[in-house]
């Protein structure tokens, strides 16, 4: 049976995320109130991006661009391709940065060819939606919150990535630092060594534990729950000026880490702490985003409705 697509242009919302927070390496995650907006229509031929904001000029405009290489991964699970598509993109979080980017992209993809087809909820679910997102990522510790919102705790198993989602305490505030530069995923994980010592996995599995108490329930632990020994270390060669500005924030008693492959840095903030004006770097204060993506039909944003339906598991 063919499938039904829509005639009327579907709209993604996407949050940035910061990943690892830290000690959870390739498994913790936290959706930010920082947004990109894809409209999608299905065309008559052909493929059309346009890119509004971060990345304009640098992202391609054709079927390479990754939003059309996630739609059409979940068009091929689903048996057949439209025929053209017709992209809007209105970027606001930044590229290459360590903020989600690309899982913003991918999870806009995913989602937003699911839309598409008038049925697609009901062929593919939630545990789909992040099975795919993580095959194209190639880890689940971004495209987790940014499709859940929240924190999230990603793993991988037999049947594919699988996530649960928890709601950080209130009272927590991130703020994101970025830099001009830009830093690409597969240099930093090009710095990591293939084997580490023992006593630095012990700390860092009592780390990440302790992390999920304290982001939860007591944030009072955030600092010491923020420590990390298996990434960051050794990725701070390629990125001096990020790992200068967590050894600052965290002299003075700040909970910071790098974002995800850096080299944004987040500093996680409780008590009504607020940073100082950095040279060199934008600060961005954020929000938690505790819904993930969002999904609507004709820009109608008052009907949007969350992407997950199909809860990938209980948190």
């Amino acid at each position: 049976m063919r499938m039904a697509l829509l005639s009327t242009p579907v709209t993604v919302r996407v949050p940035a995320t910061s990943a690892n927070l830290g000690p959870g390496f390739d498994a913790l995650g936290l959706a930010l109130s920082l947004h990109d907006e894809v409209e999608a229509r299905v065309a008559g031929d052909g493929v059309t991006v346009e890119v509004i904001g971060e990345g304009a000029g640098d992202l391609p405009g054709d079927e390479s661009h990754l939003v059309v290489r996630a739609m059409r991964r979940v068009f091929d699970e689903l048996g057949e391709r439209p025929a053209g598509l017709a992209l809007r993109c209105r970027n606001h979080i930044p590229q290459a940065r360590g903020m989600g980017s690309s899982s913003a992209a991918i999870v806009a993809g995913v989602t937003l060819a699911r839309a598409l087809v008038s049925d697609g909820a009901e062929r593919l679910g939630g545990h789909d939606l992040l099975r795919i997102a993580a095959e194209l990522e190639g880890h689940p510790d971004n495209v987790a919150p940014c499709l859940l919102g929240g924190m999230t705790i990603a793993w991988t198993e037999d049947s594919g990535a699988a996530a649960v989602r928890v709601d950080p305490a209130a009272s927590i505030r991130p703020y994101v630092f970025v830099p001009q530069e830009r830093g690409l995923t597969e240099v930093a994980r090009a710095a990591l060594p293939a084997t580490v010592p023992h006593a630095d996995a012990a700390l860092n599995a009592g780390r990440a534990a302790l992390l999920v108490h304290a982001i939860t329930v007591d944030p009072s632990h955030l600092f010491v729950a923020t420590e990390d020994r298996l990434h960051q270390g050794y990725r701070a060669p390629s990125m001096p000026g990020s790992a200068e500005l967590v050894a600052t924030l965290r002299k003075a008693g700040v909970a910071a880490v790098i974002s995800g492959a850096g080299p944004s840095v987040l500093a996680l903030a409780t008590g009504g702490w607020a940073p100082s004006p950095s040279p060199g770097w934008r600060v961005l204060p954020l929000d938690v985003d505790l819904v993930g993506a969002l999904v609507g039909v004709d820009l109608v944003w008052g009907t949007l409705e969350h992407a997950d339906r199909d809860p990938v598991a209980a948190g």
